[in-house]
């Protein structure tokens, strides 16, 4: 090559790395270009300068024209420099640097935009922050890159802070590129018009993207018009963005708010929108807010025929249709798809239609706002020398987020008094008054803390003084009394000096925070610019030519539905009615399932519970049934009854849909968060098949299923998909040739019912029956409610037996809200529970010491530490709550039931949290002091983490946590025993007189006076042994020199027998109410001597109310308590042993021993109710209702019933009992239906014929019964001191066997 052409190739690689060295990656340009540099003096301007060589062009990057750069007169928080880049820019980053050789720099300041050298707007990070980082050296330069680009023609930057030694001093850069648009201004009457070509077809995807600029609230800023009259339309409304579905819009009609987004649009600002349809929803995006709605019916496959730009503008029409609504300011870079509208009308295209006097630029009126900061800020004017004469006009507008604050105040002449101008309770008020005396009183207006500008105006002239607010709309008030301001009064608007000086201003109203503009004085508008350079008035604490309003409520942090009210430096949530709490309603207020109730001590009941916690899941009402040992979630749906199938002509099927009142992601999170779900599904059929078809194709089948469900052809417990009933799987069906009874096809009315037990096809949402139109098929199903038990989060625990043990998960996400709870137990003093790290961000829990738990978190702001402390210890080796809540507003702790600690954030901190390693539970890999211990149900953000999962792979940890009767035993209550399961406990009730989960539900018995229950405590052979040799420890506490008996009755018979002991021996002892209705406790311990008689003093006891009684003896003292009442003591004269021998309740049949009376009085029997029947471990009612066996017999009818109340059913047990038969393949010969099924008469007549069979067969059989009984009752009294096998008759019911009976009203009869 020869050497011409090789540097002609050498210049061209050098252009070619140039120009791609200004490119991005792609090919796009990269906007860092630096812009200040090149800048001539004029561009440069500042609020002073120390003198000429200080002045504002020397502030350059690395330049030490002048004395170095750029230096105020006065170093204070009024100064600024400000940079003209002769056009709009895109501007993506500001460095700044020192003065040259001195000690002046900044180490904080503010950044300012305008597009027009007014009106500016400051710039703020992601955080809402406004403060920049500056320098620490006059020499380095610190760049702070903008997370979004900012389009502008000037920058402002007003100086925070500055080294202390030194005074202001800068110089600055600026980067960006050049930025291009195309731009569009319309007066109100104007408008754009785009036609679409008729041959566009609609599309999945469609976009519309602007910018926009207003000084108005309102206006209409698009409408698309498509078919049948349909049309989208997207308008401001008092500041705010809305998108309105409408129909025929010549009819006025707003139509239907699809949306509404945005806040203080009309600042005169540029406002990024898009509106965009993705397949079935619409995305409208406002600036950095996006809000997603599915698209209406009406338009899912509705296209667009003609947008209408600043009007709504209908197809054919030369005017808008609603030109009060037009869009006055300016539009720019007007997009739909790609096509730019406003470039399109510049071109003239024929598809794009200009009307009225719209204009391709952007001039637009400078309104110069001030900003009132702070209660401290305040604006000082003189008045007038005109007002002298007693004409007085002030006009301002202002905006505000608080209900109060001064907006004027003057003296009048001759020390008249004072005139206050203020808004309270968010109305507008005047007042006159004298050395604290009110003069006069006006007020006027409403809801003027709305954030909209507001104008007022007070007049004054010939007497008559006039406040007015919101000229077009508010509110006038007249009176006669003239304002004549004092000749050397001032005007002060927001508040008063904090140095008065004698100034004469006086503020018994809060300082004003907010905006003002427009303030006039006899109609000329004051020039706020002079201000700013202290050539008119005075003014403290306030930002002029800006309005720094900002709406703390957009975005909204208050989540769950909360309701965001603000002020103008601080929100509130109002949480009311949404089922959340705390600062931002994050925090669910009631408990993730039926087990935590549970564990609380509550009874059986409805209860709102929120599986996710402070997850996006509603909370839902559930039945909580507590009774058994599991604890049961209960959702009903729309027909829980065994319901008949009506057969239809129409069709061949029968189709039903259940309908659950939680919604499906509730009933979703609740099946799988469960350990067990069931559902009981019942067919009852006569020639009515189920499979039997002739191609295999199920006659009917049921849905089920998260979401919308799937088709399921199983039925009870058989395997999804195998087309089998129970009785397949069992192998016991009618027919062994098919797998379900039904499709044995036989004229017998038979069923296949049973539990749907897997939970992936729950809940039953719809069953479809279809071989019921044949001659004599019927059918009859139920589908019963759904039911889970066993929480698998609230028992998930890891026991940390080493300190240098942890647990790691990923990164916690906790940004803006972040809660964590769960449960410790330990015996160290000290211990790391949790933490997670970020570059700068962290986020801790402790055990700090014995009696201190610690929160501690930064998010940029400094490290801030949350305490509880708690009198007690912690370290006690029971079980702790803790819940720590991080929101926006505060973090707050709490642990057990002690009162939460709070600290609030700062206002205008940095807010979001970001943590990047992972997180630790139970230590981390770079601390020794770990935690040693249990922690159990952990959950961040309402989502439980499987510890138990992660301790099995983890050395030192180990899954699971035993010990909880240290903390749960004082729920078993009435002598219930706390016995340890793997996960969690469970209360033996078995020595206690009350049965249920925590023995707390009554044992009582309704007794009739042939009713007699007798308990065999020992038989005759046993008593002969010594005393140690007792077979079971049930007996070890009815020692042979005392007893403990407690017992509660409800009777109005007197006199009448409660309970009856008695001993091989001739003793006894008898409890009873006597004529007298009085307490009478009759002890014979020696047969050779008299009974003695303990008489209680508490009358009236058969008043036909609950009483309660409790006796104990030790050797030769008795104790005796009726209800509330003091207790009685007694002595017996005899103190001998006392084997007893049976316990009996009600009617005494034996009466071997007694004197007269007391046998007539025992063998007359009890009347009413007795309940938790105890004599030492004994409970005899509890075992003859309950648990019968061998020791206890029962003579005559006693009917489980509940003394504390009347008997009665329990309505939604029967509602929730299953009702499936013993042996689902058994062949019934009458209706299984609860509504009867039409038949023919014949069959009435067969099945009523059969029925008096059965009657008169069990009455046989009954009578039988009683004879035997009878009979065994004779041998048993013949043979009363000799060996026997003691065993009762089996009863006629069972308690543990499913029956339709109310648990409340077993009876029982020998």
């Amino acid at each position: 090559m020869s050497p011409r052409s090789q540097i002609l190739a050498g210049i061209i690689a050098f252009v070619a790395s140039a120009l791609l060295g200004s490119r991005g990656t792609h090919g796009e340009e990269v906007c860092d270009n630096p812009l200040v540099s090149n800048l001539p003096p004029s561009s440069f301007r500042s609020s002073s300068q120390l003198s000429t060589s200080h002045g504002p062009s020397f502030a350059k990057v690395n330049r030490r024209e002048g004395a170095g750069g750029w230096s105020p007169l006065w170093s204070d928080k009024y100064q600024w420099l400000e940079v003209d880049l002769q056009r709009r820019t895109q501007i993506t980053a500001v460095a700044t640097q020192g003065r040259y050789g001195s000690s002046d720099w900044l180490t904080s300041y503010l950044l300012m935009f305008s597009d027009t050298g007014h009106n500016w707007r400051q710039h703020r990070q992601e955080d809402s922050l406004g403060a920049f980082p500056g320098n620490s050296n006059a020499d380095s330069v610190v760049q702070y890159k903008l997370d979004q680009p900012v389009i502008a023609r000037y920058l402002r930057l007003i100086p925070l802070d500055w080294n202390p030694t030194g005074r202001i001093g800068l110089r600055l850069e600026i980067y960006g590129c050049r930025y291009t648009s195309e731009v569009a201004r319309f007066d109100g009457r104007s408008n754009l018009v785009y036609r679409l070509s008729a041959r566009t077809s609609w599309t999945a995807r469609e976009s519309i993207s602007l910018k926009f600029k207003t000084l108005k609230n309102s206006g209409t800023l698009l409408h698309a018009n498509g078919q049948r009259d349909h049309s989208l339309n997207l308008a401001l409304e008092r500041g705010k963005l809305l998108l309105h579905h409408q129909q025929d819009v010549s009819s006025g009609s707003g139509g239907k708010l699809l949306v509404s987004l945005g806040s203080l649009l009309d600042d005169q600002h540029w406002h990024h929108v898009k509106l965009e349809r993705l397949g079935s929803h619409l995305n409208l995006t406002v600036d950095k807010n996006m809000q997603q709605v599915q698209v209406p019916a009406e338009l899912s496959h509705w296209h667009i025929h003609t947008l209408s730009v600043a009007a709504v503008q209908s197809h054919g029409l030369q005017t808008p249709i609603l030109p009060n609504r037009n869009f006055h300011g300016c539009l720019e870079n007007l997009l739909y798809n790609d096509l730019n509208l406003i470039k399109l009308a510049k071109q003239n295209s024929p598809q794009v239609a200009a009307l009225g006097n719209m204009t391709f630029s952007c001039s637009e009126p400078v309104f110069v706002a001030v900003t009132f900061t702070d209660s401290h800020s305040f604006l000082q004017l003189p008045v007038l020398t005109s007002w002298l004469s007693g004409v007085v006009s002030i006009a301002l507008q202002f905006r505000t987020w608080n209900k109060a604050g001064l907006l004027l105040t003057f003296d009048l002449q001759q020390q008249e008094g004072s005139v206050f101008v203020y808004v309270s309770e968010a109305r507008l008020r005047l007042q006159i008054s004298k050395e604290g005396n009110t003069l006069l009183e006006l007020s006027t207006g409403a809801g003027l803390n709305d954030g909209q500008w507001h104008s007022v105006e007070l007049n004054s002239m010939e007497n008559r003084l006039s406040i007015t607010v919101d000229r077009d709309e508010g509110a006038t008030a007249h009176t006669s009394i003239p304002l004549l301001p004092a000749a050397d009064s001032q005007l002060f608007f927001g508040g008063c000096p904090a140095q008065r000086g004698g100034l004469g201003c006086r503020n018994p109203i809060q300082g004003f925070q907010g905006c003002m503009r427009l303030l006039k004085l006899d109609g000329q508008t004051v020039d706020l610019i002079k201000v700013q350079e202290r050539r008119l008035g005075n003014y403290g604490d306030l930002k002029i030519d800006m309005c720094g309003i900002i709406d703390r409520c957009l975005p909204s942090h208050c989540e769950h539905g909360g309701r965001c009210s603000q002020s103008w430096s601080n929100f509130h949530c109002n949480c009311s009615d949404s089922g959340y709490r705390g600062a931002t309603c994050h925090s669910s207020k009631y408990e993730q399932s039926c087990e935590v109730y549970k564990h609380k001590g509550d009874p059986s009941g409805h209860f709102h519970i929120d599986v996710d916690g402070s997850g996006p899941i509603k909370p839902q009402l559930v039945y909580c049934n507590m009774t058994e040992d599991q604890t049961w979630i209960i959702i009903q749906h729309n027909n829980t009854e065994l319901t008949p199938v009506q057969a239809s002509a129409d069709t061949n099927q029968h189709f039903v849909s259940f309908l659950y009142p939680s919604e499906e992601k509730q009933l979703s999170a609740i099946i799988s968060q469960s350990e067990h779900c069931e559902q009981e599904l019942s067919y009852h059929c006569r020639k009515s098949r189920l499979s039997n078809s002739l191609d295999g194709t199920p006659f009917s089948w049921w849905v089920g299923g998260p979401a919308s469900g799937q088709i399921q052809n199983f039925w009870g417990r058989a395997l999804p998909g195998s087309q089998q009933c129970a009785c397949g799987l069992q192998d016991n069906c009618l027919d062994s040739s098919f797998y379900c009874n039904c499709d044995a096809d036989y004229d017998l009315w038979t069923e296949d019912s049973d539990l749907l037990t897997h939970k992936e096809s729950l809940p039953v949402r719809s069953l479809v029956l279809g071989d019921i139109h044949r001659p004599g098929s019927e059918a009859a199903y139920r589908v019963g409610a759904l039911r889970c038990h066993g929480d698998k989060n609230f028992w998930n625990a890891a026991f940390f037996d080493k300190e240098t043990s942890y647990l790691h998960f990923p990164t916690f996400h906790g940004e803006l809200n972040a809660d964590i709870s769960y449960l410790f137990k330990t015996t160290s003093s000290s211990g790391l529970f949790l933490e997670n790290l970020g570059i700068k961000d962290f986020i801790r829990i402790e055990l700090r010491s014995s009696t201190e738990v610690v929160f501690s978190l930064d998010v940029g702001n400094g490290p801030l530490e949350v305490k509880v402390r708690s009198d007690l210890p912690l370290n006690d080796n029971r079980w702790h709550s803790v819940r720590a809540e991080r929101n926006v507003k505060e973090a707050s702790l709490r642990v057990d039931d002690l009162p939460a600690a709070v600290r609030e954030a700062p206002a205008d901190g940095f807010i979001h949290l970001q943590l990047n390693s992972q997180l630790f539970i139970g230590g981390t890999a770079s601390r020794q002091k770990g935690f040693l211990g249990c922690i159990r149900s952990l959950q961040l953000n309402g989502i439980t983490l499987d510890l138990e999962e992660r301790a099995r792979i983890t050395p030192g940890v180990r899954p699971g946590c035993p010990g909880h009767c240290s903390s749960y035993a004082a729920l078993c209550q009435n002598q219930g025993r706390c016995v340890e399961r793997a996960s969690g406990f469970s209360c033996d009730c078995s020595h206690s007189a009350y049965t249920g989960a925590f023995c707390h539900k009554e044992v009582s018995g309704s007794f009739e006076p042939t009713t007699s229950i007798t308990y065999i405590v020992k038989e005759p052979y046993e008593a002969s042994k010594n005393s140690s040799s007792l077979h079971s420890s049930i007996y070890s506490d009815i020692t042979l020199r005392g007893e403990d008996v407690s017992l509660s009755f409800r009777t109005s018979q007197s006199p009448a027998p409660l309970l009856y002991v008695s001993s091989f021996y001739r003793q006894y002892l008898i409890l009873l109410i006597n004529k007298h209705d009085e307490l009478e406790v009759r002890y014979k311990l020696h047969s050779n001597r008299d009974e003695e008689v303990l008489s209680s003093r508490v009358m009236n006891l058969a008043d036909g109310r609950l009483h309660t009684v409790t006796i104990r003896r030790q050797a030769d003292t008795v104790a005796m308590q009726i209800d509330q009442n003091a207790r009685e003591e007694f002595n017996v004269t005899a103190d001998r042993e006392f084997n007893v021998k049976s316990i009996i309740l009600g009617r005494v049949p034996e009466s071997e021993g007694l004197s007269a009376d007391l046998a007539g009085l025992a063998s007359a029997g009890f009347t009413g109710c007795l309940s938790a029947v105890r004599c030492g471990s004994i409970c005899p009612l509890k075992a003859a209702l309950l648990r019968p066996d061998g020791r206890v017999s029962v003579t005559g009818a006693v009917v489980g019933s509940s003394c504390a109340a009347p008997a009665q059913a329990d309505s939604y047990a029967a509602e929730t009992t299953h009702s499936l038969s013993d042996q689902p393949h058994s062949v019934d010969p009458g209706q299984p239906l609860v509504n009867t099924i039409r038949t023919d008469s014949a069959l009435v007549g067969g099945v009523i014929a059969v029925v008096i069979f059965i009657v008169a067969c069990a009455a046989a059989i009954l009578a039988r019964f009683i004879c035997i009984r009878k009979e065994t009752y004779r041998n048993q009294e013949v043979k009363a001191a000799q060996p026997g096998d003691g065993r009762a008759f089996a009863f006629s019911g069972q308690p543990d066997s499913l029956s339709v009976q109310s648990e409340n009203q077993k009876e029982f009869f020998i």
